[in-house]
């Protein structure tokens, strides 16, 4: 598989498909993905960030590089306590890709450890990818496998995960993030809706990878699942800059062990959010700070909610540029779990 990632940081289990699938514009994927079409059989058109825009995003990683480089810390002294040195590090492509390599990088340079790290595909609705489960147990032992993604939403790509590893006993369906403000796991840096840079942008901050793909003409049976190299962004990749920027800031482990899990549940606060806005198909509602990025990058937005005591926060002014540039509401609601939560418009206004 093609990126700009060296295979020295991960080994990609996907199929290379670039050229094979046209990227579809925002309204028109939405359209489909609302009409019953799975999101994994299309691809997102991904566009070069205006200067402004990318301002906002340097901006976040020169605010953000510290707290983001101590989740990384506190989240690489947890997998040390429970999986050791022996542990192969599985990030879910493309978002886990960057912590992971992060991860990689600080368990090599505090403790001594090298450990493996591949990237494979989850896909929600469609499961893993049992080819690439089977590379690597082939390989590996179950229990040495840890996954890892970015941060949690509403927790959806865990529950998945939970389901698809009762297939396989022997490997643990517990998900190592470096922000859980869903409140779903144990693993992560922190419970706090962290901004994490690299959720400002898309492949030009993942190895120009575009997100994973599984459709029956271009995936066979034997096959990983797929992934497109967007080549024609390779002048704007930031992928290795993000990764550096943050592990300028790590720091050696003892910050004060595992964040304690709030008792509130982000899901609970999410059916609140529908109740409230009227929002029949909780799919629609995307909570936390990275997945109202993604709203606002790859879907079509209805409006955006901002809590109101972040309004001046470096930390969404990246939403606030976008939300201007594609003239969606911004309304400030109280958010308990969350910073932000985009909101998808329904098929019918589209």
């Amino acid at each position: 598989m093609r990126s700009s990632y060296r295979e020295e940081d991960v080994v990609l289990l996907l199929k290379d498909i670039t050229g094979l699938v046209e990227p579809l514009p925002a309204a028109q994927r939405e359209r489909q993905i609302q009409s019953g079409r799975h999101y994994c059989e299309m691809l997102p058109l991904e566009y070069s960030p205006t200067a402004p825009y990318l301002a906002a995003y340097e901006a976040a990683l020169e605010a953000y590089a510290e707290p983001v480089a101590d989740a990384v810390s506190v989240l690489a002294e947890q997998l040390m306590g429970q999986k050791g040195p022996e542990m192969v590090l599985v990030s879910l492509a493309r978002a886990g890709i960057p912590v992971g390599i992060l991860l990689k990088r600080y368990l090599r340079q505090f403790y001594g450890v090298d450990a493996p790290h591949y990237a494979i595909s989850i896909i929600r609705g469609r499961g893993i990818d049992h080819n690439a489960m089977g590379y690597l147990l082939a390989r590996y032992d179950g229990a040495q496998l840890q996954f890892v993604d970015g941060w949690t939403g509403k927790g959806a790509i865990l529950r998945e995960l939970q389901k698809e590893m009762e297939k396989y006993p022997d490997v643990s369906d517990e998900l190592a993030v470096l922000a859980d403000p869903a409140a779903v796991t144990n693993l992560c840096g922190t419970y706090e809706d962290l901004l994490i840079p690299s959720s400002c942008l898309n492949s030009t901050v993942s190895g120009l990878l575009s997100r994973t793909f599984l459709r029956a003409d271009l995936i066979g049976p034997d096959d990983f699942h797929g992934a497109v190299c967007y080549e024609e962004l390779r002048e704007g990749d930031l992928s290795y800059a993000f990764i550096d920027a943050i592990t300028a800031k790590f720091v050696p482990p003892g910050k004060g062990g595992a964040p304690v899990r709030p008792q509130h549940s982000g899901v609970a606060e999410v059916q609140r959010i529908a109740q409230h806005f009227q929002v029949r198909d909780i799919n629609l509602i995307k909570p936390g700070i990275g997945e109202t990025t993604r709203v606002l990058l790859r879907r079509v937005p209805w409006k955006i909610l901002l809590r109101r005591d972040i309004e001046k926060s470096v930390m969404v002014q990246h939403l606030l540029r976008l939300a201007e540039e594609k003239q969606v509401p911004v309304e400030y609601y109280p958010l308990q779990n969350y910073c932000a939560c985009g909101i998808i418009k329904t098929m019918s206004d589209i």
